[in-house]
């Protein structure tokens, strides 16, 4: 398990970075697209230098990979790496809406050890330790028992006819508040089907995981951290009675997606 001071002082430093950002949510800021669909803003950057400043101070011999930072093989020797995203759903923070949050994930030896999800405007704190398990604003977090696919709860704004055997439920921008929604027993099942990032991820998956849902890349294999190439196919994360079923469920779509 993780050191626990070491643990209450990355909670404190994800807190003070989501106040930071939520006394400019809602204000007017910079905003730009770093490519097509993939917005950034000015906060993003801001509480990214923060992040990094406190956090290094804390462990000086991790390594760094963040959204919002160039990448630097240098990470890649280091046992131990922050994995960050100042804010995971940004297009909900630059339009007002609350689906928001700071992510902060530990890794060690390819593994995430300890994560932390601030979603300010939404009242939610979530942390995770390996072995030590996940909470919600300080209170323990079960993910849930469903056995049967059909039904299940899945974060969306609108289901395919494909998967009209789900039912939808609220749909946060960030991927990271989706998946805690799983380790809430608040969803079911949470799956993308493309290439995606590490700090996306890092942090959601180990709350999952500690809450007692299975958490995979889309094909159902296990997900490393720190790679080289720092991403993954998809994320399929849900109850772990139904996450063999969701394997098979997306497993067309996943092969053509990856162009099998």
């Amino acid at each position: 398990m993780a050191d626990p001071a070491l643990a209450e002082a990355v909670a404190g430093i994800a807190r003070e970075a989501g106040q930071l950002a939520f006394a400019r949510w809602r204000t007017d800021f910079a905003r730009w697209e770093k490519s097509p669909g993939s917005p950034v803003c000015e906060v993003d950057l801001d509480i990214d230098r923060m992040l990094r400043a406190r956090l290094t101070a804390l462990l000086p011999e991790a390594g760094w990979l963040s959204e919002e930072t160039a990448d630097n093989a240098d990470r890649l020797a280091a046992r131990r790496v922050w994995v960050v995203d100042p804010i995971d759903g940004t297009r909900d923070y630059i339009r007002g809406r609350p689906g928001w949050c700071v992510s902060i994930a530990l890794i060690e030896d390819g593994r995430p050890v300890l994560g932390v999800l601030d979603a300010p405007a939404r009242g939610e704190t979530w942390t995770a330790a390996a072995g030590g398990g996940a909470t919600l604003n300080g209170a323990g977090v079960r993910a849930g028992t469903r056995a049967m696919l059909d039904g299940a709860r899945v974060p969306v704004d609108a289901l395919p006819k494909a998967d009209r055997i789900l039912t939808a439920v609220e749909k946060p921008n960030s991927i990271a508040l989706r998946i805690a929604m799983v380790a809430d027993d608040r969803a079911d099942l949470v799956a993308t089907l493309r290439w995606g990032n590490e700090w996306d991820i890092a942090a959601a998956v180990l709350l999952a995981a500690e809450a007692g849902a299975a958490a995979t890349d889309a094909l159902g294999a296990a997900l490393a951290f720190n790679k080289p190439d720092p991403r993954a196919f998809g994320v399929l994360v849900s109850a772990p009675g139904i996450h063999g079923a969701a394997v098979a469920h997306l497993a067309e779509r996943a092969a053509v997606a990856m162009g099998r």
